[in-house]
């Protein structure tokens, strides 16, 4: 399986992110490659990543850093795509941990003939400013994070089948939703193992994000209304809003504050841009 992970200036996050790769448990020598896709960087990024190529090899891994001039997350998952040796694909976001048993379980479940998608249970990290504490804690209790919805943001994986569903990423703001729902419900497994997903701090930022994260919701649709069929999540009813005001009623209000925001701010263009979560 080759791991892609596209990094822009990340040199903040790109080491733990690899750390974590190295702490996978039942994972082969010889079945795994890394190929960080850092593209645009202007900082450490890349020579960072490069440090622990040494540390994958004794664990039988190969590691590919790419130093890609120009930025955009698209071009960078098409050319880690370009550059990847393995049948299996995992796209994996360069803030994200991922749990010490989370590739094995992918690999695991890939391990079919019929096309496939894969992800973790995908955790909040704590964040270190209230507002995004209390939105973080409402979004979890929502019903498209239970168990067994497979949201995959941030990181997910396909098998050989899986991948001839798609050409080049597009170039698109919610590519990780786009591979989502070009596979049925039926066809896509939420493994045991889980990764830690970070939100962005403070409400300013929320903000911005959940108005990119809306717009790219917006694009998908128009562009490719009939893969909208495949989303599966389970809508938010009345009853739901009740238990959650009734259960955690301060982080239901930033919730809803950061929704009113986003809505007397208009709307983003849909293009992609860059807000951490």
């Amino acid at each position: 399986m080759s791991v892609i992970i596209p990094a822009a200036n990340e040199e903040g996050h790109i080491v733990s992110c690899l750390e974590a790769i190295l702490a996978q448990e039942g994972v082969a020598p010889g079945s795994l490659e890394v190929v960080v896709a850092a593209n645009g960087c202007s900082d450490a990024t890349v020579p960072r990543a490069r440090m622990l190529a040494g540390r994958l090899a004794e664990r039988g891994w190969r590691l590919k850093v790419l130093d890609i001039p120009e930025g955009g997350k698209a071009g960078a998952l098409n050319r880690g795509d370009a550059a990847a040796l393995g049948a299996a694909r995992a796209y994996l976001d360069a803030d994200v941990r991922i749990g010490a048993g989370l590739l094995a379980l992918t690999l695991a479940a890939l391990d079919r003939p019929e096309p496939t998608y894969v992800t973790g249970r995908l955790h909040v990290a704590r964040a270190r400013s209230w507002a995004s504490r209390r939105y973080g804690d409402l979004w979890i209790h929502l019903p498209f994070m239970r168990p067994g919805t497979a949201p995959g943001a941030g990181f997910f994986a396909v098998n050989a089948a899986g991948r001839a569903r798609w050409g080049d990423f597009p170039a698109i703001i919610a590519d990780d939703s786009y591979v989502r729902w070009l596979f049925s419900p039926a066809e896509r497994i939420e493994v045991g193992a889980g990764y830690d997903w970070p939100l962005v701090e403070g409400f300013p930022a929320l903000v911005r994000v959940r108005r990119r994260q809306d717009a790219g919701g917006r694009q998908l649709r128009r562009l490719y209304p009939d893969l909208e069929a495949n989303e599966g999540k389970p809508p938010v009813r009345a009853m739901d809003h009740l238990r959650l005001f009734a259960t955690r009623p301060v982080s239901y209000l930033v919730y809803g504050a950061v929704s009113v925001a986003v809505r007397l701010g208009g709307r983003d263009s849909d293009v992609w841009s860059r807000g951490g979560r």
